[in-house]
């Protein structure tokens, strides 16, 4: 029987690490994002699961990016990944969670003649679209 080289033995126990690293990021990552979830839903009182159901049902995909969500490839209003970093909201908002809520739900009184219709979004589903929202990391 032919013993495995010291080349062979470090090869193996480098992809070993790498695996093992590979592995350790993903569930730090997996976890910051249950996280993220949890302070968002806690800071709004939101569901942002639901509040991406909610985002996707009123189209809101049609006219912002969002990655990895489904359908949301518009190129009308800006992306909004990362959009709880932003300052501002809507024009001259300052960006709290009420004022996106009510950015969601009357966009036309915050910003009249605004690119963004209002689409008659209610509380409980501006409330969780904000939550999701604030989930979006960069």
């Amino acid at each position: 029987m032919r013993s495995i080289s010291s080349k062979a033995f470090l090869g193996i126990l480098a992809g070993l690490i790498f695996l093992v690293a590979l592995i350790g990021i993903a569930y730090v990552y997996e976890h910051q994002r249950t996280r993220m979830r949890e302070v968002a839903a806690a800071d709004v009182g939101g569901d942002p699961r639901r509040g991406e159901a909610m985002f996707i049902q009123y189209g809101c995909g049609s006219c912002h990016a969002v990655k990895n969500v489904r359908t949301a490839t518009g190129m009308v209003g800006p992306p909004l990944d990362g959009v709880a970093l932003r300052v501002i909201i809507g024009g001259h908002l300052s960006n709290t969670p009420s004022n996106m809520e009510k950015w969601i739900r009357d966009p036309q009184h915050v910003a009249p003649g605004t690119a963004m219709p209002d689409l008659n979004v209610g509380a409980e589903d501006a409330r969780d679209i904000t939550a999701f929202l604030y989930t979006r990391a960069k």
